[in-house]
């Protein structure tokens, strides 16, 4: 099916990460011309060359860009404009838990800088975007939120991840109400547990490479053949959730096919997660 994204500008923020880089190469193989906005440029090249090795059809472009600096989206947002246009679909994946611990022993640091990345972040890039959708009456905003927002277990040890992750979802259902009339829909993609298909298709920043407890993508699929990965006897669909997984639908919300869908927040985790 053609969704109709060739040669769309897609600024896909956090793209160097697991999920940032299935949106990348799955925007690229639909003929959109994708920015890859993320600090890690080493992990940028890697993903451009993996586009031609796929012969994708669209153009991967690495911009380095800190989210939670509004000079540094706008630059990123003027170079997305120079190469491929105005910019059609905004993809606000950059996010992340700075270390997980018990509520009552986080710090001021670590919540500052889940505040700066996960809710700055978001709204630094959608007002960066927003002249260019107004401006032209057409848009697609896609929030990558979290099943910790919707699920106490899921935020267990990362509860200030989870509720930064609420604001997204407030923010993008309220801006939906106010942009739907002006051409541009907001929607929001709650991921689950989401596992890359290697390690080394992760940042240096990845949580995969920062975060001890979480183990390896290899090791998950291995535990999951063994029978022993926890939490999975209650999964409706009994498999890893891949990158791909939310590029998928992220797609479909992106294209014209979606013109009648907006304020929406769908949970991508196998069923874990039934509103």
């Amino acid at each position: 099916m053609d969704l109709g994204l060739t040669g769309k500008t897609v600024i896909v923020t956090g793209g160097s990460g697991a999920i940032g880089q299935g949106l990348v190469l799955e925007f690229a193989r639909e003929g959109a011309n994708v920015v890859s906005a993320s600090r890690d440029m080493q992990a940028g090249a890697t993903l451009v060359a993996r586009a031609r090795e796929q012969r994708c059809a669209g153009t991967v472009l690495p911009v380095a860009t800190d989210v939670t600096d509004r000079a540094s989206v706008a630059a990123m947002v003027a170079q997305a404009r120079a190469h491929f246009g105005p910019v059609d679909v905004l993809v606000n994946n950059a996010g992340g838990v700075k270390r997980n611990c018990a509520f009552e022993d986080l710090d001021d640091e670590a919540r500052r800088w889940e505040l700066a990345l996960n809710i700055d972040g978001v709204v630094n890039c959608t007002l960066a975007v927003s002249a260019d959708m107004l401006g032209r009456a057409r848009g697609s905003v896609i929030n990558i939120s979290s099943n910790s927002s919707l699920l106490g277990e899921a935020a267990q040890q990362v509860v200030h991840y989870g509720a930064t992750k609420g604001f997204v979802n407030s923010l993008s259902k309220s801006l939906a109400y106010e942009w739907g009339p002006r051409g541009v829909r907001v929607n929001t993609i709650a991921p689950g547990w989401i596992v890359p298909h290697r390690n080394e298709d992760t940042s240096t920043g990845s949580f995969w490479n920062r975060l001890a407890f979480v183990g390896t993508p290899e090791g998950m699929q291995q535990a999951l053949d063994a029978g022993t990965l926890p939490n999975m006897s209650h999964l409706p669909i009994k498999r890893l959730g891949r990158p791909e997984d939310i590029a998928y639908l992220a797609l479909f919300l992106a294209s014209d096919l979606s013109s009648y869908v907006t304020g929406q927040l769908i949970s991508v985790s196998g069923g874990v997660y039934m509103p």
